[in-house]
């Protein structure tokens, strides 16, 4: 189990960037961030990683408690169970919870039916989206995106993944930059791959990748220009198994 690794240290934590591309193994984890909103502490988020059996899950957990953080859509419950085929992270059931407010909550469920390469989600969305979704190998949720893209990033490397979830289907092209650069999250400072999604028009994504450190250190997405959800990392330790 990997030891305890708390960022609010003075220390200078830089790591080596490896010329080949990270490993595709699986290591458990629980990661705290802070959670900043345009530009602003909002909240806390969690990510966890961790095996359930034969398969593995992962969930994501934003929680807003600062000024109306909550009320804007910051509070935010996923998880995704998968399993592994090959170097494939292949989703298997999916749930995605936003907590609008005190009383009201909406929820999506979505499963991956392998067998006959169809997904389905049922909740609260639209007709259109609880339409059955053809598969196809490789696809995968947005949780799963970010951790192909901690296993896949290496410098200039161009990534491809196709996303399925929540009823919808889109391509993301990442690309991520020739090399590391220093990223100060709290009082550690990381030598950090930028990993950037391409198309997304005016919705951003960038993700930073530290070698040796299970979880991004940071995530962040922009809206026109302007950063929106920003997830700093706090610490990770490794999952009880």
């Amino acid at each position: 189990m990997r030891a305890l690794l708390s960022l609010f240290a003075t220390a200078l934590l830089i790591v080596a960037w490896p010329t080949a591309a990270r490993g595709a193994g699986l290591e458990p984890f629980v990661a705290t961030y802070d959670a900043w909103y345009q530009g602003k502490q909002a909240g806390t988020a969690t990510m966890r990683l961790q095996p359930q059996g034969t398969q593995w899950q992962v969930d994501l957990g934003i929680r807003g408690n600062r000024g109306f953080a909550g009320i804007l859509g910051l509070n935010l419950e996923q998880d995704t169970l998968f399993d592994v085929v090959g170097t494939v992270y292949r989703p298997l059931r999916q749930s995605t919870t936003r907590k609008a407010a005190v009383f009201f909550n909406r929820k999506v469920e979505g499963v991956y039916d392998w067998a006959n390469n169809v997904a389905r989600w049922t909740g609260d969305l639209s007709k259109r989206r609880r339409d059955p979704v053809p598969l196809q190998s490789g696809d995968m949720s947005a949780l799963l995106i970010n951790l192909a893209v901690m296993r896949d990033a290496a410098p200039n490397a161009a990534l491809q993944y196709r996303f399925v979830d929540g009823g919808r289907v889109r391509q993301y092209a990442y690309q991520a930059a020739a090399e590391p650069e220093l990223v100060q999250v709290g009082d550690i400072s990381y030598s950090a791959l930028r990993v950037s999604r391409t198309n997304g028009g005016n919705d951003e994504m960038i993700i930073w990748v530290a070698d040796g450190v299970p979880t991004p250190v940071r995530i962040l997405q922009r809206e026109d220009g302007e950063d929106a959800v920003d997830l700093r990392l706090v610490e990770y330790q490794g999952a009880p198994q």
